[in-house]
């Protein structure tokens, strides 16, 4: 079997193998190179199994429930964590096999291993000295492992691993990352979530809906500090009515570890400093990139703060080299790392057309309890840069599915630039708004005024009305409010 191709990506993540596809697709001989699984992180440890674990915490808080919606249960809704966690570990199983159909229907080799570049076109593959692997996803039996590989192109999607602080490095016992707040052998009583992002804010949303005491430690003014500011004071307020307590502009500084519990020093920044005692300690303080044992520093591959400097289609300092996703710099996101990848093989391939992608428009969203999504900028992002802006609010106390829902806590927010009439930010917080925001998505990417989004018509009864409402107020023409 030969071992050159047109292009091999190393890292078979959202990013790597959606790639691999578009490559195969346009008639390139396609290799990927993997030492785990299929997947990545987000398919077997991020996005998709933390989703499966929300999901049982959304129906244990609407069983808890029952009774708003006139519903009485027989007997107690309790949460078993084996059946919780098997379920989500099923779900990753699941797609984990889905994509290695997509690489065997698209013909692209799966070369298991460990990559490293000892060229521009060239990597060795070395054993699997990591392989995470669970009894449902073995590592098939294939004929392409270690050995030299040549590519007319080699792209770089390592993608990231958790950030650790010094003095408060995972242990795997009582200081968790997120693989072992994922797969809890038993519930904690209490529980401490170091960092207020994403991961931080899902896992410390589920881990209260199974009952557990947790404490989230913020060093910015605000959780979810990416978020606009109005936004991530209202999921504060609702987050903190479920029982979650949290404390802003405050670090832990020190973790003293018992046989079985942690406590933690945690200093605010007037510089006092109050203990909690706790069973465990999520250290969800961001991601960085997978760069190392690569070979980059041999070929003089560009890096800063730990990821690959790339242009806008991925390319780096060297010939032949690309990269995208995670190890190329934020925001890390799966979809993010999935269209830079396209944008990249496009690229390469010579499809006409194709432009760097607009990091402005890619959307986040954070599934805890009450949802958060977004789009552009924050209001004050939009003062920062001098913009004349209007600004549109819609609650969803009043929208009648919400209320059908019993789910009437949240809001919509957009931001229009008051001269062009130009969308340029939207911020949701409430049920669903992570479906919502593709809407707003779309709406930027095709350049939408107010005017045509006014003149859009949204279905009744549906939570999308808010976000025509939202628009309509920025306006001073709200209907329904």
């Amino acid at each position: 079997m030969s071992t050159a191709y047109d292009v091999i990506i190393i890292g078979s993540g959202p990013g790597g193998y959606v790639t691999a596809i578009r490559a195969a697709q346009l008639g390139l001989k396609t290799a990927i190179v993997e030492r785990e699984h299929l997947g990545g992180i987000c398919l077997n440890w991020g996005c998709i199994p933390t989703k499966a674990l929300l999901r049982s915490a959304e129906i244990l808080d609407h069983a808890n429930h029952a009774k708003s919606y006139g519903l009485t249960l027989n007997g107690t809704m309790t949460a078993e964590v084996k059946d919780v966690v098997a379920r989500s570990r099923g779900v990753s199983a699941r797609l984990n096999g889905g994509v290695a159909f997509l690489m065997k229907k698209n013909k692209i080799d799966v070369i298991w291993g460990e990559a490293k570049l000892t060229k521009p076109n060239e990597i060795v593959v070395g054993k699997m000295t990591k392989p995470v692997v669970e009894p449902q996803n073995p590592v098939p039996k294939g004929v392409l492992g270690e050995g030299t590989y040549t590519a007319k192109h080699i792209i770089v999607a390592t993608g990231a691993r958790p950030r650790a602080l010094p003095g408060i490095e995972p242990d795997g016992k009582l200081i968790w990352t997120y693989f072992e707040a994922m797969k809890p052998d038993f519930m904690p009583k209490s529980l401490v979530v170091m960092g207020s992002g994403a991961i931080g804010i899902e896992f410390a949303s589920f881990y209260r809906s199974m009952g557990v005491d947790v404490t989230v430690v913020e060093l910015m003014a605000n959780i979810m500090p990416v978020e606009d500011a109005e936004i991530s004071a209202f999921a504060r307020k609702q987050l903190e009515k479920r029982g979650l307590k949290i404390i802003t502009e405050a670090k832990v500084s020190k973790v003293e570890k018992g046989a079985n519990s942690i406590t933690a020093h945690v200093e605010t920044k007037d510089g006092k400093v109050q203990t909690i005692t706790a069973d465990r300690l999520i250290s969800a303080v961001g991601v960085q990139g997978n760069i190392e044992n690569l070979g980059l520093e041999a070929l003089g591959v560009k890096t800063d703060r730990g990821c690959i400097v790339i242009d806008g289609y991925g390319k780096t300092n060297v010939p032949g080299l690309y990269a995208i996703g995670d190890v190329a710099g934020p925001p890390m996101l799966a979809h993010k790392a999935e269209h830079e990848g396209v944008i990249c093989i496009e690229k390469i391939a010579g499809v006409p057309g194709v432009h760097p992608m607009d990091k402005a428009k890619i959307p986040g969203c954070t599934y805890c309890n009450p949802q958060v999504a977004s789009v552009g900028l924050t209001e004050a992002k939009a003062k920062e840069q001098g913009r004349d802006i209007r600004v549109g609010r819609y609650s969803f106390a009043a929208n009648g599915k919400a209320i059908a829902l019993g789910e009437d806590q949240g809001m919509i927010k957009t931001i229009f630039d008051k001269k062009t009439g130009e969308l340029i930010g939207a911020h949701m917080v409430g049920a669903e708004v992570t479906e919502l925001i593709q809407g707003f998505v779309v709406a930027m990417n095709l350049e939408t005024t107010e005017e045509e989004l006014m003149h859009t018509i949204f279905p009744h009864p549906t939570l999308s009305e808010m976000m025509k409402e939202s628009v309509l107020d920025a306006y001073g023409k709200v209907l329904n409010a």
